[in-house]
């Protein structure tokens, strides 16, 4: 048996699991069979899914950013940007890469900004009580329109979210080919 076969028979097993069948004696499992328990059920998909990606490529995982571009955004994309209020640097990337074809290329992500910011001393990395770091505004970031806020989390726990706010946002898309040439 190749290892193609034995990864489309591995396949075979997991989306019977994933459809509450016993993947030996192919019967449907009773219903309070722990493969009929949804969040299992849907790793199998998952897996599945996975597992079918594989065989489809012979036998080896695709790599999606394999052929994509490095994030690039024309002039003209960014006039059209629009400053709604106060954001966090995830929300701002998402922001640029809904103006870009995602398929074509990477997004732009916090780990391509945050460390041009600290570099340029405006943003600085803490540590908490709990020994947890973070990255927050130094006071040259206060002066451009970083600043934190606290916020509560879909748990109900309030944590500090640092925050960009218009100005910020105008900053940062004004420095944005020097944030990019600096990734390089």
């Amino acid at each position: 048996m190749t290892e193609l076969e034995k990864i489309e028979y591995a396949k075979s097993f997991i989306d019977k699991l994933a459809n509450g069948i016993n993947p030996i004696d192919n019967r449907p499992a009773p219903e309070n069979d722990i493969i009929n328990n949804v969040r299992l059920s849907r790793c199998f998909f998952y897996v599945s899914d996975i597992l079918r990606q594989v065989i489809e490529n012979g036998g080896v995982k695709p790599r999606k950013n394999i052929d994509k571009k490095p994030f690039y955004i024309t002039s003209e994309q960014l006039q059209k940007y629009y400053y709604k209020g106060n954001i966090s640097l995830t929300e701002f990337c998402a922001r640029l890469n809904a103006m870009i074809d995602t398929e074509q290329m990477t997004g732009l992500k916090y780990n391509n900004i945050a460390p041009w910011l600290m570099k340029m001393g405006f943003l600085q990395e803490v540590e908490s009580q709990e020994g947890k770091k973070s990255k927050r505004p130094t006071e040259q970031g206060n002066k451009i329109g970083i600043f934190t806020e606290t916020r509560i989390s879909s748990r109900g726990v309030p944590y500090e979210a640092t925050i960009y706010n218009g100005e910020a946002q105008r900053f940062l898309i004004e420095h944005l080919e020097e944030i990019l040439q600096s990734n390089n």
